[in-house]
């Protein structure tokens, strides 16, 4: 007797692979055929081969690969990569496959395809064009990247928007409750005279991180609970996270220095950590040196260190949230500001530039920085946050400028840490100020 089941797996397999061979062939009539019925899989633009992990956009892009006997006739040795793309000298018939797959992976876009999803080979498909050199490829996947981060962090902030609508009823709701309880009890000849209105708080304690959890969510609420590993040349979270290392040295140099050029400058840095930045910024004599910390084992190192009497140094134990409205309220304002904070989302950081810098900012000739580190694991995700940040910086009112820099060799400097938060060879450093 035949299994219905076994027959099943075998019919849905054979859908994958129609769609993945329609991908790989470009045939847009067929692809668009197979996308849009039912048989394939549930979202049949994001299949994936058992062998491979492809996916169909994956398969669209590996198609443009030369065979080895072109890359030969185009006077390539064997074994090495060229280029796919037409302006970089691709032939015809190259060309005209690369058109093909434009047309292919626009196809895939719009029917819902993963920009970033990954191949057994740990590749995105942007990754897989970039290593081929297929350029306009490569700035299709990006910009598909930046239209799902904007769309995520938009939908991001109206589910906090409903939660704090939601949280408003409550509470008018309690509210409520409560008046109608005082209103009943004072009408209630029975009750007594004297009503009790204190107040009852609850303090939740956030407890300590589970040794025991495997691949614990890095969150900035687990960091500040945590021990850390504080060294020579790095500092690491309880989970063995890189908080901050001694190779971003050269990085925060250049950012002290495009920050506070001339001595006598205010500057405030957000995250003190190793102390890399601002041993930098008193190299530049500021009159003025604030520096907000949120970790009260990197404060109890910072005033082992003495920092707490270098000249103009105020330190604020907390976290920027907290500090920076009583710094607005106080009217302090900088001339230099620099944001590197550890497990803070992208929406706190948006939340940084676009309400909090506008307040406590130089409105003539102030700048600011942050460590820009985001998607920092694979060139296309450090793309994609690029152009993200730029948009939002754009719609807080600032303008920015990249100074493009080279990372040194980090073979070695991962041991013994849980995941390198670096992988890519040239740091993108930002310069902002508000648009004239």
């Amino acid at each position: 007797m035949t299994d219905p089941l076994a027959d099943l797996e075998v019919d849905v397999d054979l859908a994958t692979q129609e769609v993945l061979l329609a991908a790989s062939q470009h045939d847009i009539p067929k692809l668009r055929s197979l996308l849009r019925s039912n048989e394939a899989a549930t979202n049949p633009a994001n299949v994936k081969d058992s062998e491979t992990g492809y996916s169909p956009l994956h398969a669209a892009i590996a198609a443009c690969e030369p065979e080895e006997d072109e890359k030969r006739a185009n006077g390539a040795p064997n074994g090495v990569e060229t280029n796919g793309t037409a302006e970089n000298g691709a032939s015809g018939q190259e060309s005209s496959t690369i058109q093909s797959a434009v047309q292919t992976v626009k196809l895939l876009l719009q029917e819902g395809a993963i920009w970033n999803d990954l191949d057994l080979n740990d590749e995105t498909p942007g990754c897989i064009a970039r290593r081929l050199g297929l350029t306009e490829l490569y700035e299709m996947v990006v910009d598909a990247g930046v239209r799902a981060e904007l769309l995520l962090n938009r939908l991001d902030g109206y589910e906090e928007l409903m939660e704090d609508q939601d949280e408003d009823e409550e509470m008018e709701d309690e509210e409520k409750a409560e008046d109608q309880e005082l209103t009943s009890t004072a009408e209630d000849e029975s009750a007594p005279q004297l009503v009790d209105t204190t107040t009852t708080t609850t303090t939740t304690i956030e407890q300590p991180p589970s040794e025991s959890e495997p691949n614990p969510a890095v969150t900035n609420t687990r960091y500040l609970s945590s021990n850390l590993t504080i060294q020579n040349d790095r500092i690491l979270d309880a989970d063995a996270n890189g908080v901050m290392m001694s190779w971003e040295t050269s990085i925060m140099s250049k950012s002290a220095k495009a920050l506070l050029p001339t001595p006598g400058l205010r500057v405030l840095n957000v995250g003190h950590g190793m102390g890399i930045v601002d041993t930098f910024f008193q190299e530049q004599s500021p009159c003025l040196h604030h520096i907000i910390e949120a970790h009260p084992s990197v404060v109890a190192e910072m005033k082992r260190k003495g920092w707490d009497t270098k000249p103009g140094v105020v330190i604020h134990e907390g976290r920027w949230q907290d500090i920076l409205p009583a710094l607005v309220a106080e009217g302090e304002t900088f001339d230099a500001i620099y944001y590197d904070t550890f497990a803070e989302s992208y929406g706190d950081f948006r939340e940084f530039f676009q309400e909090q810098v506008i307040g406590i900012l130089e409105q003539d000739g102030g700048k600011w920085g942050f460590f820009n580190g985001m998607g920092a694991d694979r060139q296309i995700s450090y793309d994609v946050y690029q152009k993200v940040v730029e948009m939002d910086l754009f719609e807080g009112g600032f303008d920015v400028a990249w100074e493009e820099i080279d990372v040194p060799k980090l073979e070695g400097e991962w041991e013994g840490v849980r995941r390198p938060y670096w992988n890519i060879e040239k740091y993108r450093l930002p310069l902002c100020k508000f648009m004239d």
